[in-house]
């Protein structure tokens, strides 16, 4: 008898456990982002934050619900990846308000449908990225619906779904780079993504993931440590340009 209800307790925690850790993969993803979603409302400078990171998430992520209808993967992940596109999307509409209101003088509207690459996803209106990632998702489905049952194909979407979130630290290591400064980073944002992206990597490789999933969740880790580096490489600079956005 004992050890019926020591098999039905293993198995109630270990569902807890599952729940858990499931819990964790899809609050953790969209966590780092509170942080920098309250900096740059708070000190209403959205200059530091690089709006490529959102772009490289709404890619990566909607890249990765097509994935599912080719290649069943656990719910958890599909749920995140909805989840982060709704978070990206609200710390674009952030941003774009917070960069209106800093206008001193007004310029001309940039809008998607102008069609000019020389302004790609840096429109002056919310709207115009919703439209982007509206016809890249639609484009995107209609592919995948004509081609769901080519194998080559959908493990080449999952590839490119897990590359492009590994590339999520570029943008803004190139957005440090040229400013030689980490002002209006959040410090915070990186530390939790490096966390996140740990835990999420071990979390793969545990539940048997699709090898793309693991491989390109260590690369994310060494870009996100890069990062960490540049905050240590730019902290005079970053100081100092910290106390003139201050008037000190």
């Amino acid at each position: 008898m004992d050890w019926i209800v020591s098999d039905e307790l293993g198995l109630t925690v270990g569902h807890l456990v599952g729940w858990g850790a499931a819990t964790a993969m899809i609050v953790g993803g969209v966590a780092p982002y509170v942080p920098q979603y309250r900096q740059i409302r708070k000190t209403q400078d959205a200059e530091g934050f690089s709006l490529y990171v959102c772009l490289t998430l709404l890619i990566a992520n909607t890249l990765r619900i097509l994935f599912w209808f080719g290649k069943r993967y656990e719910i958890p992940l599909l749920i995140q990846s909805i989840v982060m596109n709704a978070t990206m999307f609200a710390m674009i509409h952030l941003c774009v308000n917070v960069k209106k209101k800093n206008q001193i003088i007004r310029s001309r509207e940039r809008i998607f449908t102008d069609m000019d690459r020389k302004y790609f996803w840096a429109w002056t209106d919310f709207q115009s990225y919703v439209d982007c990632m509206l016809v890249f998702s639609v484009l995107g489905a209609a592919i995948t619906y004509l081609l769901i049952e080519f194998s080559p194909f959908v493990e080449l979407v999952g590839f490119l779904a897990v590359f492009t979130e590994a590339m999520l630290g570029a943008p803004q290591i190139a957005k440090n780079l040229t400013n030689k400064s980490t002002e209006g980073m959040s410090l915070s944002m990186v530390i939790m993504w490096t966390c996140g992206d740990l835990f999420k990597t071990a979390y793969f490789v545990i539940r048997e993931a699709p090898t793309q999933f693991w491989v390109c969740g260590s690369l994310q880790v060494l870009l996100d440590i890069v990062i960490l580096v540049q905050v240590w490489l730019y902290r005079h600079n970053t100081a100092a340009a910290r106390r003139l956005r201050r008037g000190d």
